[in-house]
C-alpha cells in the first residue's frame, strides 16, 4: 500500500543487479542507494555501460534487483512477481521513448487511450484522459492525425500525452529528444519543465549534458555506481526566464 504522506517517491537500498554472460558475471549496478522525492526533476547520466539504463529498467519496473530493496510510492517492488510488476508499471510509470514507439496504424488519440484500455478505464473515460493530455501538450489540433503525419517533435508530444493520460506517479524519459533536432529537442525539454513545474516528478535519462542541464538535480553512474549527486536551485528553462 503506497503512503502518501511521504515526500520519497523512490528508495534504493544497496541495490545491485548482476548479469551472467556465459562464464562472465556483468555487476551492472553495485549498492546503489538513494531517493527521489515527489515533484524532483532529475537526469540520469553516465556513459555506455555505466549503469544508467539498467537502473532505468528497474525504476520502471522492468526489471528487478539481483539484491537490495527497492521501494516505489511506499510499495516494496523488488518482491513483485511479473505480474503484479505489470499493474505497478502501467498505475505508477508514464514512459517515454526515443523512437516514441506509437502505433503506426491509430491516430494520435487512440495512442494515447492506449495504456488506458490495459488500466480498464470505459471507452467514455479513455476518451476524456486522453483528449485532456493532447491538450495538455498542446495537439488539440492533431488528435485525429497518425504518427505519418506527424512531425517529430509532435510524434514526442503524443507519445509525452500518452505517458500523461494515466495520472501516473513518475514520468520516466529515456533519451526523449535523441530522435529529433536542437531546436525540437529544446521545445520537447521545454514541455518537461513545464510538466514538472505542474507537480510531475520527472525523471530523465541522458547522456547530453545540454539536456541535463534542464533538470534540478544530475545524479551521474560509473561503472553501476553513483559518481556524483548534484543539488541545483534552478533548471535551465527557469535560469533563462530570469
Amino acid at each position: 500500500m503506497s503512503d502518501s504522506t511521504s515526500t520519497i517517491i523512490i528508495r534504493f537500498e544497496e541495490v545491485e543487479k548482476t548479469y551472467d554472460m556465459g562464464a562472465t558475471q556483468v555487476f551492472a549496478l553495485q549498492g546503489v542507494t538513494m531517493n527521489i522525492e515527489r515533484n524532483e526533476y532529475v537526469a540520469i547520466m553516465g556513459p555506455s555501460g555505466s549503469g544508467k539504463s539498467t537502473l532505468m529498467n528497474i525504476v520502471g519496473c522492468l526489471d528487478v534487483p539481483t539484491a537490495g530493496r527497492y521501494e516505489l510510492n511506499g510499495q516494496i517492488v523488488s518482491e513483485l512477481d511479473d505480474d503484479e510488476l505489470a499493474r505497478i508499471r502501467n498505475k505508477e510509470i508514464g514512459f517515454v521513448f526515443q523512437t516514441f514507439n506509437l502505433l503506426p496504424r491509430s491516430d494520435a488519440l487512440r495512442n494515447v487511450e492506449l495504456p488506458l484500455i490495459y488500466a480498464g478505464y470505459s471507452a467514455k473515460e479513455r476518451r476524456e484522459r486522453a483528449v485532456a493530455a493532447l491538450e495538455s501538450v498542446g495537439l488539440a489540433d492533431r488528435m485525429d492525425h497518425r504518427p505519418n503525419e506527424l512531425s517529430g517533435g509532435q510524434k514526442q508530444r503524443v507519445a509525452v500525452a500518452r505517458a500523461l493520460s494515466n495520472d501516473p506517479s513518475i514520468i520516466l524519459a529515456d533519451e526523449p529528444t535523441g530522435a529529433l533536432d536542437t531546436r525540437t529537442g529544446e521545445e520537447i525539454m521545454d514541455l518537461f519543465s513545464n510538466l514538472h513545474a505542474s507537480g510531475n516528478t520527472v525523471i530523465i535519462v541522458t547522456h547530453e549534458e545540454h539536456i541535463a542541464a534542464y533538470c534540478h538535480r544530475v545524479i551521474r553512474f560509473r561503472d553501476g555506481r553513483i559518481e556524483s549527486d548534484e543539488l541545483r536551485t534552478t533548471g535551465r528553462a527557469e535560469g533563462a526566464l530570469a
